[in-house]
């Protein structure tokens, strides 16, 4: 084939993706790889770095040279993102100290250093620092753990780097971290000055240990010889310092303008707003977008499709095995059985704790609870009350961007859930809010080859990601399915504040 061609790769929770796209955002080639989530125990979550992070990386590039047959050469930027914040130690040769990356605010390990944290620095200082509360989603309680749990590996550590800073890392041989995805590594980013702190650092981790930060779309080297000769690449191609999977794919669907959000139906359900100025409220994160002078107010749930998964696989095996045997798929039975179930599940509600919760309670202590179980209630019943659960969860986010003067305008639904279109019904008849969903979605790879192409200067303006859009369909509420569900909700807000002690007790006695 002849012509420019761009690169993006994203490496996910459950699987990662690859698109090699021409200058007009049309899919040469796209290929996918499923991997697993590691826990090695409770309240743990991690991926084998080697196998998941790196492997997939070199896998997919093959893949899609090999399948587009486009000469390496004619691969204009390379451009990556990877799910995030997520913290590893290197040695000075980039090679992991651990085998196991240590993910996002899934992973709840660092507990106790959070509350260390905040009494050593005050949650108001923390807060005016980051523009953030310290949660599960935070980099620098986690750092600290393995300060205290492992400290050989803390001790030999050259750099703590992010799921992206060490796949750039081992293309260019650079440690850089983007705006964005630094943001969560509090308490050490300043959310004003858009650097280090090394004052907030203390305690935790040396700054010249931290990558150096810069903008998702600036280039951040080139492929090395070495990286060349494991990926398939040419050796020379420019590559983008990247960013996290959610601010690629919410700019891979256009969200570029204050009052867009992408609203991420992913393992986790994770939401972006486009915003004029910074916003801060404890309850949400805050933080630059992927531009200078562009800002963000992000939100993210810990489980969702992390929670669909979980409840096929433990609760529907025989649906399972009936996929691998070439029935029908397994999700596509379970919405089948869920659409005959009524509107508030007959009475049953969820709590979607199970890895505790991100925003806006931020309780990594916060349990799953199912709520109302009768003996006339079944498999359909639960997968229903999954979804609306989830739904509620959304619409707490909605409630609380509206009390700080910034409802989205617009709502973009992105990810593997939006196939679901029950699901997608639920959310917008509880929320009483219409979503857009482009008719196909590549994800964050499609906006990392964009990021890649913008930063060689092929594009004039990030808003030309909107030149590469396709159809998108539309989901609105259904008034009276709004009507319905406002009890349900409100009985779903009511039952985490009555039960929020004793899901900390729980925890406790384990």
């Amino acid at each position: 084939m002849s012509g420019d061609y761009l690169l993006g790769i994203d490496i996910g929770t459950y699987e990662s993706k690859g698109v090699i796209t021409d200058l007009a955002g049309n899919v040469i080639s796209l290929q996918v790889c499923a991997h697993e989530m590691l826990i090695p125990q409770q309240g743990w979550a991690e991926h084998d770095v080697e196998g998941v992070w790196w492997g997939d990386f070199v896998t997919l590039t093959h893949r899609l040279l090999a399948e587009s047959s486009i000469d390496p050469a004619q691969i204009r930027a390379v451009g990556c993102s990877a799910i995030g914040p997520c913290v590893l130690p290197v040695d000075e040769q980039c090679q992991p100290l651990r085998a196991g990356g240590i993910l996002y605010g899934i992973d709840t390990r660092a507990v106790q250093e959070i509350a260390e944290l905040e009494s050593e620095f005050g949650r108001a200082a923390i807060f005016q620092q980051t523009g953030n509360m310290l949660s599960a989603q935070s980099i620098g309680p986690k750092i600290r753990w393995l300060k205290r749990h492992e400290p050989e590996i803390y001790a030999r550590t050259h750099k703590f780097v992010t799921s992206t800073t060490f796949l750039v890392a081992r293309l260019t041989g650079r440690y850089v971290i983007d705006h964005v995805t630094a943001s969560y590594w509090a308490p050490m980013y300043n959310f004003h000055t858009n650097a280090w702190d090394p004052a907030f650092c203390t305690g935790i981790v040396e700054a010249e240990r931290l990558p150096a930060v810069a903008w998702s779309m600036e280039i951040a080297g080139t492929v090395t010889a070495a990286a060349a000769r494991a990926t398939g690449l040419a050796e020379g191609t420019p590559v983008t310092v990247g960013t996290t999977d959610a601010p690629a794919e919410a700019l891979s669907v256009g969200v570029t303008s204050p009052g867009q959000m992408m609203l991420m139906y992913g393992s986790t359900v994770f939401m972006i707003e486009v915003v004029g100025q910074p916003t801060i409220d404890e309850r949400l994160w805050a933080a630059p977008y992927l531009f200078p002078g562009t800002f963000q107010l992000a939100a993210g749930m810990a489980t969702s499709g992390a929670l669909t998964r979980w409840f096929r696989d433990k609760l529907a095996p025989d649906l399972v095995l009936d996929e691998v045997a070439g029935g029908a798929n397994a999700y596509s039975t379970l919405t089948e059985e869920a659409t005959a179930i009524p509107v508030g599940a007959e009475g049953l509600l969820v709590l979607p704790y199970f890895s505790g919760e991100r925003t806006p309670i931020n309780d990594p202590q916060a349990r799953g609870l199912f709520f109302g179980l009768t003996l006339a209630h079944s498999r359909a019943h639960l997968f229903r009350a999954v979804l609306e659960g989830i739904g509620y969860g959304i619409q707490q986010h909605f409630q609380v961007m509206a009390e700080i003067g910034a409802a989205p305008r617009e709502v973009v639904a992105v990810g593997g859930g939006t196939k679901s279109a029950l699901w997608l019904q639920i959310v917008s008849d509880i929320s009483g809010r219409v979503q857009k969903a482009p008719s196909i979605t590549v994800g964050a790879a499609y906006g990392d080859a964009f990021l890649a192409g913008l930063g060689v200067g092929l594009f004039d303006s990030y808003h030309a990601i909107n030149n590469w859009l396709k159809d998108v369909r539309t989901i609105a509420p259904i008034p009276e399915n709004t009507l319905r569900y406002a009890p349900y909700y409100e009985l779903y807000l009511e039952l985490y504040r009555r039960n929020k002690e004793l899901m900390h007790q729980l925890g406790a006695l384990r």
